[in-house]
């Protein structure tokens, strides 16, 4: 017999949460750090830019199309993935989606032509698309609304600090022993995760799949307002943040004079910026919704403050040099943990436990298409320009036009009731004598 999802989780939408609040602290930790591991290896490119080019001999056209290869199969496979992690258990999905992409990163360093690069950043794509949806797919059926707020940090903690580490230590390691090593030593290493995480992870219950096999469907999220203004959002979100993964380091060296030491310092300090903001924000969210707050107030407050912040440090970043510039390279990175920070927090509440990874891949589909864009546009408008000033004008408009999408175009932060909307979706609503997951 077909699972309501009223009988789920309409009536009680803390009731599966609880018991993986106490028992899941060490899979967040586990996620977390595969976070820190997926950016390391999605920016580790543009750390080793500067020597690749010079090696390969292509234009800062081509080069923003190596940078954006990654994006092209990651956006694609966003909505599969989604439908992946919902439908199997997201433990199997994760791990193969790890090793794939690890092993791609390995490959990365033992490549030599430009068509091999592009090739194995499509495949690394590919195996990070899985990423996202299952971190959403675990916080939704596992963590309620006021317990959201620091994991969540937590992830954006780990999306900051995965490029502040590459940066900080990658800038150095490629400077001494060329970036080969570099991505061969991140790919091997990286597999190590993979055996606390099979260990740890849960498998899903029986009566868990059954119930998640009849789940929402993608049209049903796609006829929500406020899942295109998420998608708005989060599209805002990636351009700013894929424009300072791809083309910062490169910016630093080239345009600022800086020499790789001072690259890795100052790129670094921006993302430990960001990591320490998220999760600082992170814990007060969970402080302030548990005092009474709306998660509406504080999910979109956060994003206002951080999409509108981050335009205004981005033109002033341009603008500024010496001791200021520095400032608002920091200023930059706190701005964005924020905005960050509270993107997937979100999705997770308005989608609810069975439509969370479904939703995020949707949402990460189109926010992804900003990785299509950002990395090449601006290596266009450097070829044309020789310089990055208007790139950075334009990826704070961007910024701007999301805190529009967040603030007005996605409705209050609250569960959708699904079977409502049944009538005009998929959903198959039953009795309520029909068991509940636990």
């Amino acid at each position: 017999m077909p699972i309501s999802v009223r009988d789920e989780t309409a009536q009680n939408p803390t009731a599966a949460a609880a018991p993986a609040d106490r028992g899941m602290n060490r899979v967040v930790f586990l996620m977390a750090l595969s976070v820190l591991i997926n950016y390391i290896d999605r920016s580790n490119l543009s750390i080793a830019a500067p020597l690749l080019q010079e090696e390969l001999h292509i234009s800062n056209t081509q080069l923003g199309t190596l940078l954006a290869a990654f994006f092209w199969t990651y956006g694609l496979m966003q909505i599969p993935a989604g439908w992946l992690v919902d439908r199997f258990d997201v433990k199997w999905v994760f791990g193969i989606g790890f090793f794939v992409w690890s092993m791609a990163t390995a490959t990365t360093g033992m490549l030599r032509g430009f068509t091999a690069l592009i090739v194995v950043r499509v495949i690394l794509g590919i195996g990070e698309s899985v990423a996202f949806p299952s971190y959403s797919n675990v916080l939704g059926r596992y963590f309620s609304e006021a317990r959201r707020g620091l994991p969540n940090a937590l992830l954006t903690t780990g999306l900051s600090l995965g490029p502040a580490l590459g940066i900080l230590i990658g800038g150095k390691a490629v400077g001494a022993f060329g970036w080969r090593p570099f991505f061969i030593a991140l790919g091997l290493g990286g597999l190590l995760w993979l055996a606390p995480w099979m260990a740890w992870m849960p498998k899903r219950p029986a009566n868990l799949h059954r119930a998640s096999s009849q789940s929402i469907g993608i049209v049903p999220i796609l006829r929500r307002r406020s899942a295109w203004g998420a998608c708005l959002g989060q599209f805002a979100v990636n351009y700013f943040l894929y424009f300072l993964l791809t083309w910062l380091p490169s910016y630093l060296k080239r345009s600022r004079g800086f020499t790789m030491d001072e690259v890795a310092k100052y790129g670094a300090l921006l993302f430990l910026m960001s990591a320490v903001s998220a999760a600082t924000w992170g814990k007060l969210a969970d402080h302030w919704i548990k005092a009474g707050a709306t998660p509406t107030l504080v999910r979109k407050g956060a994003l206002l403050i951080g999409h509108v912040g981050i335009g205004v440090a981005l033109v002033l970043t341009a603008l500024t040099q010496g001791r200021v510039f520095i400032g608002m390279l920091a200023l930059t990175g706190v701005f964005l943990g924020i905005a960050c920070c509270s993107t997937w927090a979100v999705a997770q509440t308005l989608a609810g436990p069975h439509a969370c990874g479904r939703w995020t891949g949707v949402q990460n589909f189109i926010g992804n298409m900003a990785g299509w864009v950002a990395p090449v546009l601006t290596g266009f408008i450097v070829d044309r320009t020789g310089r990055f000033e208007w790139a950075f004008f334009i990826t704070a408009g961007v910024a701007w036009c999301g805190a529009i999408s967040w603030g007005l175009i996605v409705g209050r932060v609250e569960p959708v009731n699904w079977e409502q909307s049944a009538s005009h979706s998929t959903i198959i609503a039953t009795p309520a004598a029909s068991p509940s997951v636990p």
